[in-house]
């Protein structure tokens, strides 16, 4: 019987999810509604194990993380979302984007595992993780959702055919209750990174104001003037997307942006 190591598992469930990415942007266009519907669920598990995979300990014991699973998980969330959004709205048109940024996502594990984690890390701390992603995901569905907007609002200035396949309203709801579940997530990982931070990463490792935490926090504080900008002032159209986008970069700043930088131009794995 041939067992696979951990890094080993990883690269094949790795390829597989890349491979059903790609089947899906060249031939999705032919399947019905209802295949199409089964198929991104199977997508939705062959990432989903891809992930699983890139988190299992290595060959020294440790489980690895980085830049790179995390935007893998990131991206499986997005596409969690998006699967279950293709059963209310099966019209809406997103096809090549999820598949594009899916196979990259599922691919960067493979070349960037990241750095090996510090054995005292609580048993809480994957929880925590989710917390971080769950936010991650969900503002980066409402930038994929302000962008469908921002077109729509041009081909409708335009008098063209709106491409996207779904009202302009419904595409301004559905983002900015991606953005305010998205804020309560954050808000919620950011409180616990604060009070227990030497317990969920182990000692030496309390909440301080390193580059991570400080493009976190100004991500926190961007998205709460989104919000109570829409909420007091009634922000639309080109303003509030643009403060999204702000606060989008920021948080992509603050972890996978911070830990590439770490990772792959300084070479440090800690």
């Amino acid at each position: 019987m041939i067992v696979l190591s951990a890094s080993q598992f990883s690269l094949v469930w790795g390829l597989v999810a890349a491979t059903a990415y790609a089947l899906g942007a060249l031939f999705g266009g032919r399947l019905s509604a209802q295949q199409s519907r089964n198929y991104l669920w199977l997508i939705s598990l062959v990432h989903g194990l891809s992930v699983i995979a890139s988190l299992i300990p290595a060959e020294d014991g440790l489980a690895h993380f980085g830049f790179a699973p995390a935007l893998s998980a990131t991206a499986w969330l997005v596409l969690l979302v998006y699967t279950l959004e293709h059963h209310w709205f099966p019209q809406m048109q997103t096809r090549w984007l999820m598949s594009g940024v899916g196979m990259v996502a599922v691919i960067l594990p493979l070349v960037f595992p990241g750095h090996a984690l510090h054995s005292a890390s609580s048993a809480w701390l994957p929880f925590h993780w989710m917390l971080g992603m769950a936010s991650y995901a969900l503002f980066a569905a409402a930038v994929v959702h302000a962008s469908l907007m921002s077109r729509a609002e041009r081909q409708i200035r335009l008098g063209a055919v709106d491409p996207t396949g779904l009202p302009l309203l419904t595409l301004e709801r559905l983002t900015f209750r991606f953005v305010n579940i998205g804020f309560s997530l954050l808000s919620a990982t950011l409180l616990a990174g604060w009070l227990f931070g030497e317990q969920l990463y182990g000692p030496d490792k309390a909440f301080r104001l390193d580059h991570k935490t400080v493009f976190a926090l100004l991500a926190w504080l961007v998205f709460l003037v989104l919000i109570g900008g829409r909420k007091y002032r009634g922000w639309r159209g080109a303003l509030a997307v643009r403060t999204l986008y702000t606060g989008a970069l920021m948080l992509f700043l603050s972890y996978a942006g911070s830990r590439f930088v770490t990772e792959v131009f300084l070479g440090r794995t800690t």
